[in-house]
């Protein structure tokens, strides 16, 4: 048995599955999904097969056209990170039919009373699956390795709308043939008079990280041609806020089709969850998820939809074949981000987005000190969680790697290179050495200006990385720097700051300053209010590493307010680690209180943290 990947037990020598129709029927009251996955393979196979899951229930595997039923297993005993495996032996066979249920507790679903929502009365439920969380969802080859395309058939109760990462095909009512396969319900509760069925396909092939929905009470706005933001029904304000501050999208997917060639998925959604989203955007391909934190009323927030966007070329059509060389992904979609908002907001707005940046990977050094493997790009990823080790180090180490190659060769020429790159490796999955045999075929003589190895392999970060220079980058650099003698900036040279140069000031102060200093420059500029979260979530970082027990009221609101893993990871690791014994309580009696408002993943990552430090 050769694996493909630290984080799955699919084996190489197994065929890959291509496509998976799944039938669902969501029971909000129970908090579980009652389904049938019908997987099919790349070829016929004989002998076991290993497929992924993590708490779902089998009732049976079967043979698709026969019904006759298949020999299985699962594992006695979960892996605590890859989960269960399921073992099925075939004879020859190229499609396989498993009827499951998932558990409340499957960590790539989140599933919200409806107090939880704005409405209060209708429930919500929404997914997450990166980095290995789809086979909490249905079995499967749960690795970037497998690409495959789906159809779903989704019966949810007729108030609620669904939205997918996938075509919409049709809103329709439910058939009773379509509960013949699922024996864990009757054909007269699949249906009922108050459910309702939608359909999605999903035609071209991604990871299953990639796979995403959500239902509930739903509304949108048109906010180009190719793109509708959506929200809950209820919240009309969020709706209408986020339509303002995302009304340039659409000149965003004009410029990175421009930069990067033909945009391949047709549509380009956003959809707003609910605050306990644990990321600020995720990727799905046709619908883009993103916190409602992003929503600034400055147009700012509209990085974070370049960042998505941008993966739409680096990560949706070309994929890192495991965790192991996420920063495929992730530094050429962060490269790819600032080359956008270069066009469309200008290079002073992305030089400051580079500049946090950078600020962001020196921290990321120290944050894993103790752990030098997780400051490469190329890493060993074997009994290590994804979740735990999730840092800005692929993506800003990533950048700096893709900066120096373009610094290296001129953009004229690497933008030559960046377009081939796509078009040749497009729906494919690949390596860090497939990436470095490309570029060294494509720019010969490559290995000898760039220490590739150094970049790839190395730890830290490479002296001819580049830190950004522009006259504002060094204006707020400066001014971070009096600081530390006690002066704050006046308010004539902070007069046209927004929430990016805040950010920027706030991460380059001392990591801890005088109390009473701390509180003069609240005062003045009133930072702990801040209806940006990223200046917020830094001054009360600050606030706490500065001993000031004024702010642990703003700490308490903030993460009972937000779930975004971000915020969740700075703050608790603030309180635990740099903390007294009062901060320390007050992270574990925070977390007690607010753990069920949580998303399943960011409840395991700030376990961690108290684990580790309290």
């Amino acid at each position: 048995m050769a694996p493909i990947d630290p984080h799955s037990f699919t084996d190489s020598s197994h065929p890959l599955t291509t496509h998976v129709s799944l039938s669902l029927y969501l029971d909000f009251n129970t908090s579980t999904i009652h389904a049938s996955a019908l997987l099919t393979l790349s070829s016929s196979f004989s002998g076991n097969l290993s497929l992924d899951s993590r708490s779902i229930s089998i009732k049976s595997i079967l043979h698709p056209q026969t019904l006759a039923p298949l020999p299985y297993s699962v594992s006695s005993s979960p892996d605590p990170i890859k989960g269960s495996e399921v073992v099925v032996v075939l004879a020859g066979q190229s499609r396989v039919l498993i009827l499951y249920s998932t558990s409340p507790s499957a960590s790539a679903l989140q599933w919200l009373s409806p107090l939880q929502t704005f409405s209060k009365t209708h429930p919500y439920v929404y997914t997450q699956c990166q980095a290995i969380h789809a086979r909490s969802i249905f079995p499967c080859q749960d690795t970037p390795a497998a690409r495959i395309r789906y159809d779903v058939v989704m019966n949810i109760p007729s108030p609620l709308s669904a939205v997918m990462s996938a075509r919409h095909v049709r809103r329709r009512l439910p058939v009773l043939e379509e509960a013949k396969h699922l024996d864990v319900l009757s054909s007269v509760v699949w249906c009922a008079e108050d459910r309702v069925v939608e359909e999605f396909a999903m035609e071209q092939p991604i990871p299953p990280y990639l796979f995403a929905f959500a239902v509930g009470e739903l509304g949108f706005r048109e906010v180009g041609p190719r793109t509708r933001v959506y929200a809950e029904s209820a919240a009309g304000e969020v709706l209408d806020s986020a339509a303002l501050e995302f009304a340039g999208t659409e000149e965003m997917i004009r410029q990175g089709e421009k930069l990067f060639g033909d945009y391949e998925w047709e549509r380009f959604d956003l959809l707003v969850l609910p605050p306990s989203f644990p990321y600020g955007g995720m990727e799905n391909p046709r619908m883009v998820f993103l916190t409602p934190t992003v929503i600034k009323g400055d147009a700012t927030g509209a990085q974070v939809v370049a960042h998505e966007l941008a993966h739409s070329w680096t990560g949706n059509l070309i994929t890192n074949i495991n965790n192991e060389h996420f920063w495929l992904n992730e530094g050429f979609t962060t490269y790819a981000e600032r080359r956008i908002v270069e066009v469309v907001q200008g290079a002073d707005i992305a030089t400051l987005n580079m500049g946090i940046g950078w600020r962001g990977l020196n921290d990321e050094m120290e944050r894993f000190k103790d752990n030098l493997e997780f400051t490469k790009l190329k890493n060993k990823q074997e009994g290590v969680d994804p979740d735990d080790v999730y840092s800005q180090v692929p993506y800003e180490k990533g950048f700096q790697f893709v900066l120096r190659i373009e610094r290296q060769v001129g953009r004229t020429a690497f933008d030559e290179f960046l377009k081939k790159y796509i078009a040749t490796f497009k729906f494919k999955s690949i390596d860090t050495d497939t990436f470095l045999d490309f570029l060294k075929a494509n720019i010969p003589g490559i290995e000898k200006e760039i220490n590739l190895q150094l970049w790839t392999e190395g730890v830290g970060i490479p002296e001819d990385a580049y830190e950004p220079v522009s006259a504002i980058y060094t204006k707020i650099i400066s001014l971070a720097e009096v600081f530390k003698q006690g002066k704050m900036p006046s308010e004539d040279e902070v007069a046209e700051w927004k929430g990016q140069e805040w950010e920027l000031y706030l991460e380059n102060l001392p990591k801890s300053c005088e109390p009473s200093q701390v509180v003069a420059l609240d005062k003045r500029y009133r930072l702990a209010e801040s209806k940006d979260y990223e200046v917020k979530v830094s001054f009360l970082k600050l606030a706490i590493s500065s001993k000031c027990k004024g702010y642990h009221g703003e700490v308490e609101k903030t993460l009972k307010s937000v779930g975004r893993m971000l915020y969740l990871r700075t703050l608790f690791t603030a309180l635990a680690q740099t903390g007294g014994t009062e901060e320390k309580q007050l992270a574990k009696q925070i977390f007690a209180e607010a753990r069920e408002t949580y998303h399943p993943i960011a409840q395991g990552v700030v376990e961690s943290i108290l684990s580790k430090y309290i």
